[in-house]
């Protein structure tokens, strides 16, 4: 049986290949100090079957997609397709990505053509925020650039066209940090979702593959703190959806039958506000829209040197985008995101080389928190546990510890504060 490969972090058997990997590939960039690893990093795998394991990079390796000891791409381009026209570009990489033909666990073949056929189209950057923008009628029904060249689908295309078992399988980065995606050195990282997880749908097909999902009778139920005919304020446990999701996982809006005014990602635990009506929940969201509640969140951080030499308190202006290849992860860009402020205060300084942060955020933007605390010139200390942006642990340590409002109805000044006690 196979370890679900969207499970981070990977099994002890990956992890361990993965480190193995690791030393050798900083060997490498030792012995090749012009390496593009010193400049811009790269997502490496390996893939854990019956008697050792594979490697392999994503795309290319310093100008070569041949490296010793590393799986072959999936199919071998001569060269870059290059059209005279749009038309015959486009003619071309439909060409290219036809000869892309992935295995699955059933022996069935398909190309990307055919895989990425159903999928919703890839919206680039600079065109996320256009409000003319429909995307029914967006012409990009084509793969994304570089699909089939990242690690998971050429570890189990090797795996499967040359009789081997997968056991497991983890995907990790190695080299500088990536100023934009927020990759960072030794981590672990979920396959893409615009790039990986539908050729990985398709390939996993005929395996059988270890389910990881908790029973809905396991899941801790939100605490309810305050309830009237109105409203509810309720602290959301760790690990459950605000709202209803794809899957079945339960949420705090299907447990309680209230509408959620506002969200918290699904790893994060804290203080959420629920409306009982269509009413009131109009008239909250207009306040959190016009920016009136004010929200702490308390945070324990990977100290490094950059948050030693940090001042106590600041200010992180860093504009954020959905990253286009892979949702839900956000991104840096100062080009065309949404401007994004967060106010923090460092209150300790631990001895196990963390610290414990308070979060203002004076903007709403999705993973706002997470991303501005693990980029490189923000803090630059991912939250412990940040499976997106850090080292997946046990949990994320990121809580909503305070918010206060105005009753809609009643018009009290309200005010909630439950500690994280991390």
């Amino acid at each position: 049986m196979m370890v679900n490969p969207f499970v981070i972090p990977p099994s002890p058997e990956a992890q361990e290949a993965a480190n193995e990997l690791i030393e050798k590939v900083h060997a490498y960039m030792i012995m090749h100090p012009e390496s593009e690893l010193h400049r811009c990093g790269k997502m490496f795998g390996v893939l854990v079957y019956d008697g050792g394991y594979l490697a392999a990079f994503s795309a290319k390796l310093d100008g070569s997609y041949h490296h010793e000891g590393f799986v072959p791409p999936v199919y071998e381009m001569t060269e870059e397709p290059i059209g005279t026209s749009k038309e015959e570009s486009r003619r071309l990489q439909r060409l290219l990505f036809a000869n892309y033909q992935f295995v699955n666990g059933r022996g069935e073949t398909k190309n990307l053509l055919e895989i990425f056929k159903e999928e919703k189209p890839i919206i680039p950057a600079e065109e996320w925020f256009s409000s003319k923008l429909k995307i029914k009628n967006y012409e990009l029904r084509m793969p994304p650039s570089g699909a089939g060249e990242c690690c998971a689908p050429k570890l189990l295309q090797y795996a499967l066209t040359h009789g081997l078992k997968p056991l497991s399988l983890a995907e990790f980065w190695v080299g500088a940090p990536s100023k934009t995606e927020i990759r960072q050195e030794g981590a672990f990282y979920a396959p893409c979702s615009g790039k990986c997880v539908p050729i990985l749908r398709h390939m996993l097909e005929g395996l059988e593959i270890e389910d990881w999902r908790l029973k809905i009778e396991d899941w801790k139920k939100p605490e309810i703190l305050f309830e009237d005919d109105y409203l509810m304020v309720v602290n959301k446990p760790a690990g459950m959806l605000s709202v209803p999701g794809k899957n079945e996982e339960p949420s705090v809006e299907s447990l309680l039958h209230a509408k959620p005014v506002h969200r918290l990602d699904q790893d994060t635990s804290g203080l959420l506000v629920l409306a009982k009506s269509p009413e009131v929940y109009k008239e909250l969201q207009a306040y959190f829209q016009r920016r009136d509640i004010p929200k702490r969140y308390e945070a324990v951080c990977v100290m490094n040197e950059r948050v030693k030499e940090l001042k106590s308190e600041g200010e992180i202006p860093l504009p954020l985008l959905p990253n286009p290849y892979d949702r839900p992860r956000q991104m840096v860009d100062r080009e065309h995101g949404k401007v994004a402020l967060t106010k923090y205060m460092i209150r300790e300084r631990r001895d196990n080389g963390t610290v414990l942060v308070d979060f203002y955020p004076l903007t709403g933007r999705t993973h706002q928190l997470r991303v501005h605390a693990a980029h490189p010139e923000g803090l630059n200390a991912p939250i412990v546990g940040d499976r997106l942006y850090g080292t997946a642990g046990e949990r994320l340590m990121l809580h909503a510890a305070e918010i206060g409002f105005i009753h809609p109805i009643t018009k009290e000044a309200m005010h909630f504060c439950i500690p994280s006690f991390f």
